[in-house]
C-alpha cells in the first residue's frame, strides 16, 4: 500500500469537520435536538411495547457484546476456511493488528479529545430506565459516553475488512456495526453522535494513516516475523 496523502488529508478534514460541527457550537447547536428526540422516541418504546423493552434489554446485555465478537468472527472465518495455512496464519495476524488499532486509537481519543459526557439516561430526568424495568443485567447509562467505544471498535473492524478483504466483506461487517452498536443508543446508554460523530470523527482521523499508508502492513509483517508457528 503506498501513501496516499490526498486522500488521508481529505477524510481528516472531513472527520474534523464532523467533529468541530458538534463541539463547537453552544450546546452542540443542531445536533443536540435530533440527539434528543431519538433517546425519547427510544424512550417512549420501552413503556409502550413489552417485546421493544425485552429486545432493548437484551440487546444490551453483557452476553451480547459476546455475540458481536462471534460475528465479526465468523466473518474473519469465512475467509479463514479458504486459505491454505499460510493466508490462515495471515489472517489471524490481520485480526491482531485490528485489535491494536482498535486499543491504541481509543486511547488516544480517550485522552486528546477534551469531552466528558453522560449518557442520556443520567442527562435526562423523568424517563425510564431498562434497569428499573426488568430485574435482569443491562448497560443503560455511561458516566463517560463520548466517543462510544464500541462503535469505534465496530467502524475500526469494518475498515479492516474494505482495506484486506474487499467490498463484500465492508458491507457485511457495516450491517455487523448498525445491529451492535445502535442498541447502546436505544437503551440511552449512548447519544446518537456518541456514534454517529465521536465514534465516526475518530476513525476517519485515525485510521487513514493506518490503512491508508504502510503502517498496518508493517504491523502485519512484524507479527508475522515474531509470532511462534510460522
Amino acid at each position: 500500500m503506498k501513501t496516499r496523502i490526498p486522500q488521508i488529508l481529505l477524510l481528516n478534514v472531513v472527520g474534523l469537520a464532523l467533529f468541530l460541527s458538534w463541539y463547537l457550537p453552544v450546546n452542540h447547536g443542531a445536533w443536540f435536538p435530533l440527539d434528543a428526540s431519538i433517546f425519547h422516541f427510544f424512550n417512549q418504546g420501552l413503556v409502550e411495547s413489552r417485546a421493544f423493552l425485552w429486545l432493548v434489554a437484551l440487546t444490551n446485555n453483557r452476553a451480547f457484546d459476546a455475540c458481536s465478537l462471534v460475528a465479526m468472527g465468523c466473518l474473519m472465518l469465512g475467509y479463514w476456511l479458504q486459505e491454505d495455512s499460510q493466508g490462515r496464519r495471515r489472517i489471524l495476524i490481520i485480526g491482531l493488528t485490528m485489535l491494536l488499532l482498535a486499543v491504541v486509537l481509543n486511547q488516544l481519543a480517550q485522552l486528546l479529545i477534551p469531552v466528558k459526557r453522560e449518557s442520556p439516561t443520567l442527562f435526562f430526568t423523568g424517563i425510564n430506565r431498562v434497569s428499573e424495568l426488568l430485574a435482569i443485567p443491562t448497560k443503560d447509562a455511561s458516566k463517560d459516553s463520548f466517543p462510544g467505544d464500541h462503535g469505534m471498535m465496530l467502524l475500526i473492524f469494518s475498515a479492516i475488512m474494505l482495506r484486506y478483504f474487499g467490498k463484500k466483506a465492508f458491507t457485511i461487517a457495516l450491517i455487523i456495526f448498525v445491529v451492535f452498536a445502535f442498541p447502546r443508543v436505544m437503551i440511552g446508554a449512548h447519544w446518537f453522535t456518541d456514534i454517529a460523530v465521536g465514534s465516526l470523527s475518530v476513525a476517519l482521523i485515525g485510521l487513514p494513516w493506518c490503512l491508508m499508508t504502510p503502517l498496518s502492513d508493517k504491523i502485519i509483517a512484524m507479527f508475522d516475523r515474531y509470532l511462534p508457528g510460522k
